[in-house]
């Protein structure tokens, strides 16, 4: 959230860090500090609104130059974050929710003359340590560094609900403000750093807070106007080392398989490997297999199982399915996007899982939110609860399981994160049923401004249970508009035939076309209007 008073650009009321052992450092935030952040967001100053861990990976992809942690013997104390806006965004009548994208940075642009402050949290047990004066201090060497008009952010007022009877607007009571006929504590520190309140924001970010939702939009002036010749702050290695910031493309290997009978496991799983290899020996960041394409597993048991019966011996596969993924991509190589496989949970539940398989020797599980009724009624099949973008070498990425790409609150949600390519594995059984997959995921290369990628199954698999037909014509889909491939698909597969597609992705003609394209559809939203309400695990 947008900070919970005016310290989020400011110093402490003593104007400064008091004397002590401990040295505070600030630096660039990483995707490293993210669960850092979300404790140091559970033990907040009181009033500061907390992050989600979402919020966070989008704020951290949109702009990594602006996100900014405060460290004490190397554990994070604070954090502060910000995007870039144009001045008409950013100094007109707006809302935390407009500005920001619901607190993901979703309209960061590139080319905005201001710096607008998301939120900063600070470690209650360091309330005198002036960590808010220091962070804000990284925004301005930002701000100096970049040539930026100067910095904007939203500061609760909590005294104009007590005042409301001779104020009885948020723009009275901030003229009344200005002219110094009432005061705000927490806007003193704000005052003396140099931030001006230049107009009321009523309904800025509606809560119970005393505030009353309103705000002070709170503005410093870069007196330089032009770039500071000095090291920006954190523009060095960050203490654990700092990360190669991510290529601006990708080549990504979509594998059209054909599922069949297998007379063992190890057969399988040879197969698999032999698509892995390839895809790795035309130096692809991602593979991407279909969804269920396990399910081929299923015919060395020599005998058609019931559903039950069928589920249960999937999950005796799951453990050494996901170790070999594992074992691939750090040895390929590659970053592997296993398609999906049915696994029966510690609650007994049966879900359909994604593992995503890093080169890094990270393993990712995301599940199917949405089962079809399908799915439901032969397999039992329930649906998942969370949804996030994954952090890879090439930037966050997405996944969406066959039905979840037909629900565009999903990919929305992994685009704010920061994702800019959504994998899709699928498995369709008749021509109708793969082009609702194929409209739905150009859809969302559309809506979001990214890359779509299907991987689909193809054959027949009469021995298997709810598996006996499949139809595809995998994809990698782009945006529609000038940079792109003519009719927004940059590679297609033939129609149920086992075989891969390759493609490179510019990442960086995405960004341009999301700040300057034919259509901006991220920047364009309408959060005056609109936003959609995550239930938050994080």
């Amino acid at each position: 959230g947008m900070p919970a008073t005016p310290t989020a650009h400011a110093g402490t009321a003593g104007g400064g860090t008091p004397p002590g052992p401990r040295r505070v450092a600030v630096r660039r935030a990483v995707p490293a500090d993210i669960p850092a952040i979300l404790r140091l967001s559970d033990r907040r100053r009181a009033g500061q609104p907390a992050l989600t861990g979402g919020q966070i990976r989008g704020q951290l992809s949109a702009f990594p130059d602006g996100q900014f942690v405060a460290t004490e013997e190397g554990a994070v104390v604070g954090y502060a974050a910000a995007c870039r806006a144009p001045a008409a965004l950013a100094l007109g009548d707006h809302t935390w929710q407009a500005v920001t994208g619901d607190g993901h940075a979703a309209r960061h642009d590139p080319d905005g003359p201001w710096l607008y402050g998301i939120a900063v949290l600070t470690d209650r047990a360091h309330a005198r340590r002036g960590l808010g004066q220091r962070l804000s201090q990284a925004h301005k060497r930002l701000c100096r560094k970049r040539g930026l008009a100067g910095i904007a952010f939203g500061a609760r007022v909590p005294g104009f609900a007590r005042r409301s009877a001779p104020y009885p607007t948020a723009e009275a009571y901030l003229q009344a403000l200005a002219a110094g006929t009432v005061r705000e504590p927490g806007l003193a520190a704000a005052l003396r750093a140099g931030f001006v309140p230049t107009r009321a924001l009523p309904g800025y970010r509606p809560g119970a807070d005393a505030s009353g939702g309103h705000a002070a939009l709170m503005v410093w002036h870069n007196p330089d106007g032009q770039a500071d010749t000095g090291a920006e702050p954190g523009a060095g290695p960050t203490a654990d080392g700092g990360a190669d910031p991510a290529p601006q493309t990708a080549r990504v290997t979509t594998v059209q398989m054909q599922v069949r009978a297998f007379a063992s496991p190890d057969a399988f799983f040879r197969t698999v490997e032999r698509f892995v290899a390839t895809a790795a020996s035309y130096a692809s960041d991602f593979v991407v297999f279909p969804e269920l394409f396990t399910l081929s597993l299923l015919t060395a048991e020599g005998r058609r199982l019931p559903a039950a019966e069928a589920m249960a011996a999937m999950t005796t596969h799951t453990e050494p399915f996901v170790a070999r993924l594992k074992a691939w991509a750090t040895g390929y190589k590659i970053n592997i996007v296993g398609g999906s496989h049915p696994t029966r949970t510690v609650s007994g539940d049966i879900r359909n899982i994604a593992y995503v398989a890093l080169r890094d020797g990270t393993v990712h599980a995301q599940e199917k939110l949405h089962p079809t009724p399908d799915e439901r009624q032969c397999w039992g099949v329930t649906g998942g609860d969370r949804i996030d973008a994954i952090q890879t070498d090439c930037g966050p990425i997405g996944v969406l399981i066959c039905y979840d790409s037909e629900f565009p609150e999903l990919a929305r949600r992994l685009v704010d994160q920061g994702a800019r390519m959504l994998f899709v594995p699928y498995c369709t059984d008749t021509r109708h049923g793969h082009l609702r997959v194929k409209y739905c995921c150009q859809a969302r290369a559309v809506e979001n401004q990214a890359y779509v990628v299907t991987a689909g199954t193809v054959g027949t698999l009469p021995d298997v249970e709810n598996m006996d037909i499949q139809y595809a014509q995998s994809a990698i889909y782009t945006p529609c508009d000038f940079p792109f491939a003519r009719d927004g698909i940059a590679a297609e597969t033939s129609e149920n035939v086992e075989m891969v597609a390759v493609a490179d992705l510019d990442l960086a003609t995405l960004g341009r076309a999301r700040a300057q394209g034919s259509v901006r559809n991220l920047g364009d939203r309408r959060f005056d209007l609109y936003r959609v309400a995550w239930t938050e695990a994080d």
